[in-house]
Parts: structure tokens; C-alpha cells; sequence
């Protein structure tokens, strides 16, 4: 029997479609529900109108593909879960696709994020998995056999653009007060870092995956095979990039081999947040994983 994955983030919604574990369709599309609304805790008209249309065209590909609505597990992240219209959003989308989105918590995504990441790559030591979306921030402590701490921070892409983003190329000023920001934010992280002491920090999907596309373009002139779902990141090559991302504007970003016009202006704040990341909490390696948490709904829808 095909079951239809779902996963509705703020910024980009993806579809899976899979049987057993073969996946038979597979597409990202951006709906930016966030945009223009999520600094208020709304979704706005046009965030609406954004994901119906996305909606509409998954719903025809999930009829294409014979599954059964019984068998469509739609999950909505933080750009639904915090919005003051989310009832009448969810309701909406019901009444004109018959698609019925489960609204999870931030404990909730951080679990299939790590459930996710865990299908793409083994994970030996204690790790901090890492997952930027536009709303939320979710980081998990764990290795193979467990979760030691997990939580989500609302201070995902859109966000931070929102607040901090206010000329292109980003402002020294506005670094610099978005590493305040992180500090007083990330306060229970830094906590759990110094309690848990991981050393190697996994990435997950997004701002990761541009990363590991730009590394592909610079050394190989070509992306990575699309079954390639996980990877070693130097940490030395993350300050290079960090360094050209952070000094371009929009164009110039645009130009990079491996850039996406999704990305191109979030990235920059997501690469603050790394960086913050890496430095403060004594990070000595990098890895990345393309599954996020649509393969952690896979792997416990299947399971």
C-alpha cells in the first residue's frame, strides 16, 4: 500500500510518496507560508493562497499515484503551529483538497528530524543534529541508541531575515547583534552542549544541503548522485563559504555554482547561526544529512 508524506515548512513543502521503502515520487516545492506574516503569528492571504496551489498539485499527485487519503500523513511545523489563523488555515485546506494536516510540536519535529536523519547515516558518538526551517530551529543531542535532549527554538530563517536582515549585503551591525540574539536564545543549548559535550554537529536538509551542492560545483563541477545522503563537511571549507556568502548580495550569491533561488537570502542568516553554533559550542566536525523529517514520518509510518 503507497503512503504520501507531507511536510509543511514554512518556507518549503515536500511530498514523498513510497511503498515498503521504495519511493515512487518525490518533489520540494517552495509555498513560503511564512513570508509576510509569521513576525505577526499569522499566515497571511497570500501565504494561504501559496499553499493551496501547492496543495491542489500534490493532491493530483497523489491521486496519480493511487494513494488513498487514509494512507496521506500531512505534518504542519512552525509557521502553522504558531499562527494565530492556524484552525481556519487547516480547515481551509481540508475543504478544498481534502487534505488533513496534523499540526505537531517543536518536541515532535525534533524527533523525526533525529528518526530522519538516523535512516541516512549511523550515528556513533554523541552527536547535535541540527535542522534549520523558516520558523523553527530544532536541535537534537543523541547517538544511534538514544536521544539524551532535544528542543525546538522559533528562530528559523524566516525569522531572522524578518528581524535581522535589513540591507543586502547583511550589516557587520546586524551579525554581530544576532550573535547576541543566539546567546540569550540558545541559552538551554549551551547548557545541554557542556552536560552532553558533543563534537560533531549533523546538519539536516536545507541551508546543509546548499552547502554540500557548492562544495560539489567548486570541486567537481557537478552535484552529488541523488542517492549520496550523507556526508562529511569540513569545518575549515564551512568558514570559506561563510566568508563568500556573507559578503555578497543577493546577484552575486545567485551566481555561486550549487545556489538555489530558494535559499539565496536565507541563507545568509542561516549561515550566522552555524557559525555561532560551531564557535561557541567547541564543534571539531561537521557532518550532513539529506533526510530530515519527512524520512523520520517515513521510517515511523512504516515501522
Amino acid at each position: 500500500m503507497k503512503t504520501a508524506i507531507i511536510d509543511l515548512g514554512t518556507n518549503t513543502f515536500h511530498l514523498l510518496i513510497v511503498e515498503e521503502k521504495e519511493v515512487f515520487f518525490k518533489e520540494s516545492i517552495p509555498a513560503k507560508i511564512g513570508k509576510g506574516g509569521i513576525s505577526d503569528g499569522v499566515i497571511s492571504e497570500e501565504g494561504i493562497q501559496r499553499a493551496l496551489v501547492v496543495l491542489k498539485y500534490f493532491r493530483e499527485m497523489i491521486d496519480n499515484q493511487g494513494v488513498s487519503l487514509d494512507t496521506v500523513f500531512a505534518m504542519g511545523t512552525s509557521a502553522i503551529r504558531n499562527a494565530g489563523n492556524k484552525d481556519a488555515f487547516v480547515q481551509r485546506v481540508f475543504d478544498e483538497t481534502g487534505i488533513k494536516i496534523q499540526v505537531i510540536s517543536g518536541d515532535e519535529e525534533a524527533e523525526l528530524i533525529a528518526l530522519g536523519v538516523k535512516q541516512a547515516m549511523e550515528i556513533p558518538e554523541t552527536s547535535m543534529i541540527m535542522d534549520i526551517g523558516g520558523g523553527s530551529v530544532e536541535f537534537i543531542i543523541c547517538n544511534d541508541e538514544k536521544i539524551f535532549w532535544k528542543q525546538s527554538f522559533e528562530i528559523g530563517g524566516q525569522r531572522l531575515m524578518d528581524k535581522f536582515m535589513k540591507s543586502d549585503p547583511i550589516s557587520m551591525r546586524s551579525v554581530q547583534t544576532m550573535d547576541d540574539f543566539f546567546r540569550e536564545k540558545l541559552l538551554p543549548l549551551a547548557n545541554a552542549c557542556h552536560q552532553y559535550a558533543p563534537k560533531v554537529l549533523i546538519g539536516s536538509s536545507g541551508t546543509f544541503d546548499t552547502l554540500i551542492d557548492m562544495r560539489y560545483m567548486k570541486e567537481k563541477g557537478q552535484l552529488p548522485a541523488s542517492d549520496e545522503v550523507s556526508f562529511d563537511y569540513e569545518i575549515k571549507e564551512f568558514y570559506r563559504a561563510y566568508d563568500e556568502l556573507i559578503f555578497k548580495n543577493h546577484l552575486e550569491r545567485m551566481a555561486i555554482p550549487g545556489m538555489i533561488e530558494l535559499r539565496v537570502d536565507m541563507i545568509v542568516v542561516a549561515m550566522c547561526l552555524i557559525r555561532f553554533v560551531v564557535q561557541t559550542l567547541d564543534i571539531q566536525r561537521i557532518r550532513v544529512s539529506s533526510f530530515a523529517l519527512k524520512e523520520g514520518v517515513m521510517a515511523k509510518v512504516l515501522s
